[in-house]
């Protein structure tokens, strides 16, 4: 080794010889980075606030068989991402992997689709969270009147403020935060489990939970069978699933900041997938059994709030409201760390303008601007919440629902990048310590064509007041996925050709090669050119 130089790790020689230098403290275990995935995850969020979109396009039905069948294809995409970051493990992730695979274009692209992502999936879940700390306080003190939007509003953004100095000011408490997560949901959405099997009188029967189905969505006059039920409405249920089990890229942004990340993020990103399947079903079905009255359900919009207090005694209810929502500020803090490492990763290159601002990071090594930028942006995002919206005279929270399909499109369509062009790559995708081999051929494609269609009904109108060609339309009852969606792939495109492919470069090299040093001689380790040293394939 030349004299005068420092060193390296491990890790350190890995990301250096994708071009990086180790800015970001490397202080996280391998369970603290499945835990942030697992967190990001939260059955106990996405489970619990966007059942209704489970319940009214389809119904028990919908969720007990849909949630089984998409949670399969989502492990596809989730091991087609663990090859990836085993690979390339960077803050940048999918935009790095998308960058070195398909060119700078098609990295650009990919940042800006996951960033939107990252920021509506922060904005969903925290304002999931204020919902249910409202519902909570309302069942504990008889005096608070729940579901006043400009309450929820303001509780959600104080939520946003708290995860925010969190993030900025504790990365120890933050790490810390996340390995308690982790052990909230297991034993939380136990305990969820058991009370709702347990507690009540009265259970719907089996034929009720794997059998029933319904469409309050108005269309197609409010048919549960039938074309357009099968292939429109029912395909919107999905959604929960697909929602509720994203964001498990996470594993890849803290990579940076993971010891033995080649491995380690790998797992991270398809344990976490496999036991929030697990445990999802099981507390869905635990939603389904506990139904008193479907009918009052419907009414309620759908929402668990309203099965669990139908079913359970103040106390008890109270309880369950709780616990999920604890799961929920859980994850709006994991949630607010991927997102910051994301804008902090894709400015660092120069992809977001600002960029010398948002990849600045403080003292202690947090992106701090990049923290403040995600939950501003997130704040802005939800603002449509404040309009009430119902729905054959119940209330729907529209908005939403509709800040939950821009992040699963967001994230899903920026999935889908990188891992065709892992694809097209074929035998040449130089593979990490954790890989596919040949299952790559028939993994790939089937996570493509998941995507492709879970975005597609992603973007569907989800009741006839949302459609511009209906006499009842109205704008709060859009759904505008497919307006920011859309609009910002306008942008972008000519954001690009009049501007970015004049001067971006895709990833920079902070280290050139001849800076990289085998470390095996000084201390004895494994080169991690070595691909035995975690010799993991599926």
């Amino acid at each position: 080794m030349p004299e005068g130089h420092e060193v390296l790790t491990e890790d350190e020689q890995h990301l250096a010889r994708l071009g990086y230098t180790q800015e970001l403290s490397r202080s996280w275990s391998g369970f603290s980075n499945f835990a942030i995935s697992f967190s990001i995850i939260s059955i106990l969020s996405g489970c619990f606030t966007s059942f209704g979109l489970g319940w009214n396009n389809g119904g028990p039905a919908a969720i007990a068989w849909g949630w089984p069948i998409v949670a399969v294809f989502i492990l596809l995409i989730g091991f087609c991402m663990a090859e990836l970051v085993s690979a390339y493990p960077t803050s940048g992730g999918l935009y790095w992997w998308a960058s070195k695979l398909g060119g700078v274009k098609a990295g650009f692209y990919t940042g800006w689709l996951n960033l939107i992502g990252l920021i509506a999936i922060l904005a969903s879940v925290a304002y999931g969270a204020a919902t249910f700390v409202d519902l909570t306080l309302g069942v504990y003190f008889s005096s608070w009147k729940s579901g006043d939007l400009t309450t929820i509003f303001i509780m959600f953004v104080v939520i946003l403020v708290a995860v925010a100095l969190i993030n900025i000011f504790s990365g120890n408490l933050l790490s810390l935060i996340n390995n308690v997560s982790v052990w909230w949901h297991v034993f939380g959405a136990a305990a969820v489990i058991l009370i709702l099997f347990l507690i009540p009188d009265h259970h719907a029967s089996v034929s009720d939970v794997f059998t029933k189905t319904i469409n309050n969505t108005g269309i197609f006059e409010g048919k549960t069978s039938g074309a357009g039920f099968l292939f429109y409405v029912l395909p919107m249920s999905a959604i929960l699933t697909q929602y509720t089990i994203t964001g498990y890229d996470a594993s890849a942004h803290l990579s940076e900041e993971t010891k033995g990340a080649s491995g380690a993020a790998a797992k991270g990103i398809w344990r976490s997938i496999v036991y929030s399947a697990i445990g999802g079903w099981l507390l869905l079905l635990s939603f389904l059994f506990a139904v008193q009255n479907a009918d009052d359900v419907s009414k309620g919009g759908g929402a668990v709030a309203t099965i669990i207090t139908s079913a359970l005694s103040s106390k008890w209810a109270g309880l369950v409201l709780l616990i999920s929502t604890f799961g929920q500020l859980f994850c709006a803090a994991a949630c607010q760390t991927t997102a910051s490492r994301m804008m902090f990763a894709f400015s660092r290159d120069g992809g977001v303008p600002g960029h010398q601002l948002w990849s600045k990071v403080n003292k202690n090594k947090v992106p701090a601007n990049a923290v403040i930028a995600t939950a501003v942006v997130a704040a802005i995002l939800t603002l449509p919440a404040l309009v009430p919206v119902d729905i054959n005279g119940a209330p729907v929270p529209v908005a939403f629902f509709a800040v939950v399909s821009i992040g699963v499109v967001g994230l899903y369509l920026c999935f889908a990048i990188p891992i065709y062009y892992r694809w097209k790559a074929g035998d040449s995708f130089e593979a990490g310590s954790w890989n596919l081999g040949s299952k790559y051929k028939w993994i790939a494609p089937l996570a493509l064509i998941e995507i492709v269609v879970t975005s597609i009904i992603a973007m569907f109108p989800t009741s006839l007041g949302g459609m511009p060609w209906d006499p009842s339309f109205a704008w709060k009852y859009v759904n505008y996925t497919p307006l920011l969606i859309g609009g910002a792939l306008i942008l972008l495109f000519l954001y690009w050709h009049l501007s970015v492919k004049k001067w971006f470069t895709g990833p920079i090299r902070q280290v050139a090669g001849d800076e990289v040093f085998d470390t095996t001689a000084a201390s004895g380790t494994t080169s991690a050119n070595d691909s035995s040293a975690d010799g993991a394939t599926v």
